[in-house]
């Protein structure tokens, strides 16, 4: 039969994803375990002669319900630009669901320029409660592939997330103090855990959060760090690699702002003044999270005592 010869059967297998299409994350399943299980799935027709077998694939779907293996369409209610290069985004949730996700997991944005797809990762930097919304933080870059797509976008447009991926098992009271590692966008995981501290009156761990950023203008969300900082135990410092002069902040962030690169000396002098036993949290480009690394080993950190996102 015509319906069942070799071209009709080529025409249905799988295309195999492209390195591109692959965001790099080590999401669980990845892209190509995706196209495996396909695969596998139309072997399995091909060799019955029975194409209603291909109709378990799941296909794109119309509902705002988040699952790994299937991208879900999504809203942009609103559309923040923070700095020149970055931007909040929040997207709507039917009838205030919640997205579903645990601390510090992420989501994987697909996109598509100029016919080639590309995905990838994200943490949303809202709670995790989060009623009928949820918030990302992108920074978009000059030459990026996906940053091309992202900054077409405006509020009402439709966007395909995957997810969740990833996480830090976080439990109230297990560890005596969090000190938070943050550089740039790497605040995005920070944010929802420092949110679940303070809103459990149960919880009495201490967060010490350094937020890594170029200039004072850098620094994302101001006012939302400012408010957890009025916590009995939460407190922030920031580490400015670009400003001159402490004299050009503003008096409340004064004293609570290194000039500078962060290094181990000031990593080791932070941690002296920590209330309890830290746990560290590390977040921000692959360069700055082998930056940490080292400096925590110098200092006598052992893997158990860390977790990188």
């Amino acid at each position: 039969m015509v319906e069942d010869s070799e071209d009709v059967w080529l025409s249905l297998k799988p295309i195999e994803p492209l390195p591109s299409q692959c965001c790099g994350s080590g999401c669980k399943p990845c892209i190509f375990d995706i196209y495996q299980k396909e695969l596998e799935q139309w072997e399995e027709a091909k060799a019955k002669k029975d194409r209603s077998l291909l109709t378990r694939k799941k296909q794109q779907s119309t509902n705002s319900e988040l699952t790994p293996e299937t991208f879900m369409p999504f809203i942009i209610c609103s559309v923040d630009q923070l700095s020149e290069d970055t931007y909040q985004y929040t997207f709507e949730l039917p009838e205030n669901s919640r997205l579903g996700l645990s601390l510090g997991q992420h989501v994987v944005l697909r996109g598509l320029v100029n016919g080639l797809e590309v995905q990838r990762a994200y943490t949303p930097i809202s709670p995790v409660n989060a009623e009928g919304y949820f918030e990302v933080l992108i920074k978009c870059y000059g030459a990026g592939l996906m940053s091309q797509y992202i900054k077409s976008w405006k509020e009402g447009d439709v966007v395909f997330w995957r997810g969740p991926f990833g996480g830090f098992p976080y439990v109230a009271n297990k560890y005596g103090e969090l000190f938070l590692l943050a550089s740039g966008t790497g605040l995005a995981p920070m944010l929802p855990i420092l949110k679940y501290i303070t809103d459990n009156e149960d919880d009495e761990t201490f967060v010490t959060l350094v937020g890594c950023f170029r200039t004072f203008e850098n620094i994302y969300l101001k006012s939302r760090l400012q408010e957890q900082s009025q916590f009995w135990n939460i407190r922030t410092f920031y580490v400015l690699s670009q400003e001159h002069s402490l004299e050009n902040l503003p008096w409340s962030f004064r004293e609570k702002t290194h000039i500078g690169r962060i290094n181990e000396d000031l990593i080791k002098s932070m941690m002296k003044t920590c209330r309890r036993q830290p746990f560290v949290l590390i977040c921000g480009s692959v360069t700055f999270s082998e930056d940490m690394e080292k400096y925590l080993k110098a200092i006598g950190l052992g893997e158990e005592s860390y977790f990188i996102f």
